[in-house]
């Protein structure tokens, strides 16, 4: 999909303040390393993550997700009327239903013609609510368009940990497909999408591909999610196959990103990738034929975020001055499923409101 009249006007962010560290993890998994004998420090060494954080407990996804959506707008300074269609879309969200989105919507104070829903697609929500609001934009249906979302990790961690300690038949080689859901964070971001003609920043997004290889639904999984279930959320991840066959997903999309895009990997000048870890990083840009120096990285801090991860590297990014007026960026999406949504656009002065530079803190 090719657009011209869609900008990146703003990004809401937030992060919460309670920090988990790698090492902190470890410690509340004493009694799985004492029995499997596991050296300390094999969390943050498998997967160069030294911190996540998490919300306080009994948060609900729409509180972050209603700070952001504000944050986004008022440094937009855009009037709530014009926005007409308001997106949630992470993987966490309050209920089975209504959508979270209507929350969000009712406590933002968007107005009533307003198209509200809740988009769900593992680590690619939030990239694949921006290319429907960007579609609706590009289509003269709305001039603007907010899309938001929030990870909570705290239950996937608190509950994985307390699995691992309490499953005495658990192994070396059975503990594998657990690792991952430790790498977890949280965290909320929110996109604000406007027509050009509306837009102060003028950050053109210009393209968007997608790339499906649903073959591998298998390899990343949480437990079941139907009404009455009483769900736990529990991952299982043949983490060597992901990373294998999402990197293969990549290459594929990216190479269709630059058909559409008309770019060449020299003229890139930013990526920024879905925040897996330090071994996915470098493999996957290798195999697209990337340079880790101009890829901009949160993961050390944030750990994985799901569908915040891509958009709030982006803010962070921008935070950290490495993004300049005129930048070719690429943003690339890569999710269980596996799915890859990809993204490419010219930046501009887009405005940033909310606390995604305390990681650098």
């Amino acid at each position: 999909m090719q657009f011209t009249n869609v900008c990146l006007e703003s990004i809401g962010t937030e992060i919460p303040n309670e920090i988990w560290t790698s090492e902190q993890i470890e410690k509340k998994l004493s009694p799985l390393y004492s029995r499997l004998k596991l050296p300390e420090g094999r969390l943050g060494l498998m997967s160069g993550i030294d911190e996540r954080r998490v919300w306080a407990p009994g948060t609900m996804p729409s509180e972050p997700s209603i700070r952001s959506a504000n944050r986004a707008i008022e440094a937009a300074g855009l009037d709530r009327s014009r926005i007409g269609c308001l997106i949630h879309a992470s993987v966490c969200r309050d209920f089975l239903e209504p959508a979270t989105a209507s929350r969000v919507h009712h406590e933002v104070g968007l107005p009533r013609d307003c198209w509200v829903y809740d988009v769900s697609n593992a680590c690619l929500g939030l990239i694949n609510g921006a290319v429907q609001i960007a579609m609706m934009i590009q289509a003269g249906v709305i001039e603007a368009g907010i899309v938001v979302g929030t990870e909570n990790s705290r239950p996937l961690l608190e509950q994985t940990i307390a699995q691992l300690n309490a499953d005495t038949t658990l192994t070396r080689k059975s503990v594998k497909p657990a690792f991952a859901s430790l790498t977890i964070g949280s965290g909320s971001c929110a996109w604000l999408l406007t027509h050009r003609s509306l837009s102060k920043s003028q950050t053109g997004i210009e393209t968007s591909v997608a790339e499906a290889r649903t073959e591998f639904n298998d390899l990343c999984r949480s437990d079941q999610d139907s009404a009455g279930s009483g769900m736990q959320p529990l991952m299982d991840t043949d983490s060597e196959r992901l990373m294998a066959e999402g990197i293969a997903t990549g290459v594929a999309a990216l190479e269709r990103l630059l058909a559409e895009s008309k770019w060449t990997r020299d003229q890139i000048d930013r990526t920024v990738c879905h925040q897996v870890g330090s071994r996915h990083r470098v493999a996957m840009l290798d195999a697209m034929g990337l340079q880790t120096g101009t890829d901009s990285v949160t993961f050390p801090k944030l750990g994985n975020t799901g569908s915040v991860a891509l958009p709030l590297t982006l803010a962070a990014a921008a935070a950290r001055r490495e993004l300049s007026r005129g930048d070719r960026v690429a943003m690339l999406g890569i999710g269980s499923g596996i799915n890859s949504v990809m993204l490419s656009a010219k930046w501009g002065e887009t405005a940033l409101s909310g606390n995604i530079s305390d990681i650098d803190k």
